[in-house]
């Protein structure tokens, strides 16, 4: 499995403040059968992202892990807060932010009122290169009291983010029915821990994929879990995915930049 939203690195935001704990994180996340992980720091408001200090960062820790003999292949990407000042780095600077200098970009909502333009944002943001994945909606407040906010950037394409925790139930009854009803219309492509430590938001996904399997299918878990987290990760197109429900006629109306990104490229 493959986890493409993880705060692994030490000492940056609200994830582990020691390279001990984000050694510990790896182990766990191994243990679990995840094989690549993606190092996703915040850059918002409070936690500055320093591309250099990054850097050192994931140079150490791959060096720690190998001593360590924890095999974990690690990636570089950002848990990007939808700010004025951000987008206009991101449009301005495309790798910076993106997993492993590729195309995709995660994206996080402000928590109690969506942006208004964000049809257009996400635009600006495609337009520069970019193709933004939506992090955990079902968590979201402003979303979980009217899901319906979501149906024109689904119809737009946008790549939807759900976290494992949220799946299994540890986020509350209202983000799991969200999650699961977001699964059911096929809204949902990639699974992620959005793992911040060892306890309360531990790396695993091993429990969202048996779920996920018994639910709907073990073609859904290895899509969300597995296939698609590493097209994001290596920055290839993601294959044909479901047609989503209750999103308008998706696969007539899509225009040609959707259709390039869910489109093998192979």
């Amino acid at each position: 499995m493959i986890d493409v939203h993880h705060h692994l690195l030490y000492g940056l935001d609200d994830g582990p403040e020691t390279i001990e704990e984000s050694i510990a994180m790896a182990g766990m996340a191994a243990e679990d059968g995840i094989t690549h992980v993606v190092c996703t720091p915040h850059a918002n408001n409070r936690y500055r992202f320093d591309p250099q200090v990054i850097t050192a960062r994931l140079d150490q820790l791959r060096d720690e892990l190998a001593r360590a003999g924890i095999g974990i292949t690690l990636g570089r990407g950002c848990d990007f807060h939808i700010t004025w000042e951000n987008i206009q780095d991101a449009i301005a600077n495309p790798s910076k932010y993106t997993i492993n200098g590729g195309q995709y970009l995660l994206i996080e909502l402000p928590e109690f009122v969506p942006p208004m333009g964000l049809e257009n944002t996400l635009n600006d943001l495609r337009l520069a290169g970019l193709e933004p994945i939506l992090t955990h909606p079902e968590r979201n407040p402003a979303i979980q009291r009217n899901p319906e906010r979501m149906k024109p950037w689904i119809a737009q394409g946008l790549i939807v983010q759900v976290t494992a925790g949220a799946v299994v139930g540890n986020f509350g009854k209202k983000a799991q029915k969200l999650a699961h009803q977001f699964l059911r219309d096929n809204w949902v492509h990639v699974i992620a821990t959005d793992a911040h430590n060892s306890t309360g938001r531990p790396p695993r996904l091993r429990e969202a994929f048996d779920l996920i399997a018994e639910t709907y299918g073990e073609g859904t878990a290895h899509r969300l879990c597995v296939q698609n987290p590493r097209s994001i990760f290596e920055g290839a197109n993601l294959d044909d995915q479901p047609d989503p429900v209750g999103a308008g006629d998706m696969p007539d109306s899509r225009p040609s930049w959707i259709r390039r990104f869910f489109t093998s490229s192979g």
